[in-house]
């Protein structure tokens, strides 16, 4: 299995068929993916305004709020250039010029080859790369564009180092990392102006700052070797 963590891929899955949805869940997860479900159109709005996730694979013929209906409210209402593929048993070329004028970044028939979407997946991020300038992990989402972070939907108010330090550990998820390097990820060896133990200090602020909206523990102490973001 692929144990690697891809950096800001999180994908949302808008899928009311179980089967198909938790096949791609083991498809995407075993390619590194970090994976959130919607079993209909509302859930899947509240989820993509929540999360902002990377990219949406998207049935059209979904419960309560349809596929075509939310890729409209994403481009036209939320203005938001997040990748969309289409996933649909609509197989006409009328249906996918459709798709395409609604603003989707490509258009997988059902049924589908699981390696096939995973390919096309890969290549629409390659393609749409600029799009999603961020880094996500259960929740926690960075948009290093922005200087922003957020938790579940809730912007956090952080300092400029804070946000270097945060920016830093997602950079480097599930690594344990040492003061000394993370002065150097975060600074030029010649630029550094904050000590190893102030380090300390910021990480705790941070830390205070993140358990106000969230009980999980992101950034976790390694005793006698230093600090580490665990993402899942």
């Amino acid at each position: 299995m692929n144990t690697k963590k891809l950096i800001g891929k999180t994908v949302l899955i808008v899928e009311d068929d179980p089967k198909i949805r938790n096949l791609l869940k083991i498809y995407l997860l075993n390619e590194g993916y970090e994976v959130m479900e919607a079993v209909d159109g509302l859930d899947a709005k509240n989820k993509i305004e929540d999360f902002d996730p990377c990219i949406l694979i998207l049935d059209l013929m979904l419960p309560k709020i349809s596929g075509e209906e939310i890729c409209k409210w994403v481009r036209e209402d939320l203005n938001s250039m997040m990748p969309i593929i289409m996933l649909t048993a609509k197989a006409t070329e009328n249906n996918r010029i459709q798709g395409f004028k609604l603003g989707a970044d490509d258009y997988v028939v059902k049924p589908f080859s699981p390696g096939e979407l995973m390919g096309r997946i890969e290549a629409v991020l390659r393609r749409t790369a600029s799009r999603c300038g961020k880094i996500s992990f259960s929740g926690f989402t960075l948009k290093p564009a922005k200087g922003e972070a957020w938790i579940d939907g809730t912007k956090l108010e952080l300092t400029h180092f804070e946000f270097k330090l945060i920016h830093t550990f997602m950079q480097h998820p599930d690594q344990v990392l040492s003061r000394e390097q993370i002065l150097n990820l975060i600074y030029d060896n010649h630029e550094k102006a904050v000590s190893d133990r102030t380090i300390d200090v910021h990480i705790k602020h941070l830390r205070e700052k993140i358990k106000a909206h969230s009980s999980k523990e992101y950034i976790q102490t390694v005793r006698g070797m230093g600090y580490k973001f665990v993402g899942l």
